[in-house]
């Protein structure tokens, strides 16, 4: 379970117990091609509503098209402890909230064997039993068991996982079954009306209807898995509701249902989703290959800020900035650059790099990238031929090491009006930043902790490669290009950190 941040803490919303046993079930590993074309239940169309008899009917409706799609997902795994070592009744933070200390005082057997059960939902999305739920529903287990609208059980494979996206394709042996038609998440709004089922805190709950309104979307940097882009709702969704569907009005699914901010580990209004145009892409590529092979296109990418837009002369704060081009990669075969902007992936705009990141990752190896990009001020047009592997390190300048603040160096040059000092890279800085002597740029040996380059994300160690777009070489070079600046002015530069290399810009002063 991810850890407390302040006062709130993330939480999956699988629901985890645990009782002494010597033995788990057997898996059964089915076959089947899927069929994702049309749902097997009428979809909900839009109808005039003039009473609220009218509303209410129609959400009547659409929890009875949605709940025959939906499945309790439950796991069990064999674990293994010594006595003392291991409590399954005090151990996990899900069974403690949900069924209380009731083992605490229990002492078990030296290497006594215990069956951790888990507890999940699933959707039904082709009518030959291929099953979404998430990774960490099905994540270790032994076996998987899978519980019907129909009151039916059938032990289920598992067709594949992508962890870095917490989604599974599960299947079960059944044909003709109902299943859900996949909506286009992409159209989302905020404001808009969502329902969600599923087993929330146990199976007597299973087919839980909760109905809310989509908060926001393009949630990313919460923590959850690699590849953000989550739906914030607040349809109250509890542990047991992960793999569970998100519909919408039309009763289609638009995501699937996978994590709580909570203080207590309850319901506080605040859920997210993994939208169902990311779902159904990995989905397809589990089945057909079982596995996930993203689009790379061999750059470092971060976020422009308001700092960095007045430093580069940009009128927003979107898009992509390049902060490294790995060599030999597509994006250096096609003549991309360190600082260039993407603006635009395909024509489709772009507004920060999670979103770039999602978008290259869901194209597949052998596409084109036609991206449009700002460089110097002037716009142009880049067709990058994307191949196999994991596209677009984001560097998150909070997430770096913070290096440290006033170490000494040798031979520096302090720079007063920037709140900071550097030096050139000789063998004595390179011993003690632990740098390549070849690297061309100064090193940072001293920042004042109140300077706006501080504040900025630049430390100590970090070595500066190029000022204001002009690559740097030395302390004579960075000492020209520094000279003639004015309080107030935003500089721009490029700057490394223990092989990562992104941009930093803050105001003279």
């Amino acid at each position: 379970m991810p850890k407390a941040k302040s006062y709130f803490s993330w939480m999956r919303l699988t629901v985890v117990a645990a009782i002494a046993t010597v033995a788990a079930a057997a898996m059964i590993s089915v076959g089947g091609s899927p069929s994702v074309a049309q749902a097997a239940v009428e979809p909900a169309h839009d109808r005039p509503i003039t009473t609220l008899g009218d509303l209410n009917q129609a959400f009547i409706d659409i929890a009875a098209q949605v709940k025959p799609t939906v499945v309790t997902v439950s796991t069990e795994r064999i674990v293994s402890e010594s006595a003392g070592a291991f409590s399954p009744f005090t151990s996990d933070p899900f069974f403690q909230f949900f069924f209380g200390p009731q083992g605490h005082q229990q002492q078990q057997a030296p290497e006594e064997k215990f069956r951790q059960r888990g507890l999940g939902s699933g959707v039904i999305v082709s009518s030959d039993g291929y099953i979404l739920t998430n990774n960490h529903v099905v994540e270790n287990a032994d076996s998987i068991y899978v519980r019907t609208f129909t009151n039916k059980e059938y032990n289920a494979k598992v067709i594949g996982t992508d962890p870095k996206t917490d989604i599974a394709v599960i299947q079960i042996k059944a044909d003709n079954l109902p299943y859900l038609a996949f909506g286009d998440s992409d159209s989302l709004m905020a404001g808009e009306i969502v329902m969600a089922v599923g087993s929330p805190m146990s199976e007597n709950l299973a087919y839980t209807v909760t109905q809310g309104i989509v908060s926001a979307t393009g949630r990313s940097n919460v923590g959850l898995a690699d590849y953000e882009d989550f739906i914030q709702t607040d349809c109250a969704i509890n542990p047991g509701n992960s793999g569970g569907p998100l519909v919408d009005l039309d009763g289609k699914l638009v995501g699937l249902n996978s994590a709580i901010v909570s203080r207590t580990g309850g319901f506080e209004g605040i859920g997210f989703a993994i939208p169902s145009n990311m779902a159904h892409n990995v989905m397809t590529s589990l089945i057909h290959s079982g596995k996930v092979v993203r689009g790379w296109l061999g750059v470092t990418i971060q976020n422009v800020d308001q700092q960095i837009a007045d430093a580069m002369n940009l009128k927003e704060t979107s898009g992509a900035l390049i902060g490294d081009v790995l060599n030999d990669g597509p994006a250096d075969k096609a003549g991309l650059e360190p600082g260039d902007l993407i603006l635009e992936v395909n024509g489709q705009p772009i507004k920060n790099s999670t979103e770039l990141r999602n978008i290259i990752a869901g194209m597949a190896p052998g596409s084109t990238a036609n991206l449009t990009i700002m460089r110097n001020e002037t716009q142009k047009t880049i067709s990058v031929k994307l191949v196999g592997g994991e596209p677009l390190h984001v560097i998150q300048l909070g997430e770096l090491p913070a290096g440290g603040v006033l170490a000494a160096g040798g031979n520096s040059e302090s720079q007063d009006k920037l709140g900071f000092s550097v030096a050139n890279i000789d063998e004595n800085t390179a011993s003690q930043y632990n740098l390549d002597q070849s690297m061309s740029g100064v090193v940072v040996t001293s920042v004042d902790q109140t300077s706006e380059a501080y504040g900025a994300g630049l430390r100590v160690g970090d070595v500066i490669r190029s000022f204001d777009q002009n690559r740097i070489h030395n302390v004579k070079e960075f000492s020209e290009y520094t000279s003639g600046l004015k309080k107030g002015e935003a500089v721009l530069m490029r700057v490394t950190r223990q092989g990562g290399t992104f941009f930093i810009a803050f105001r003279v002063g």
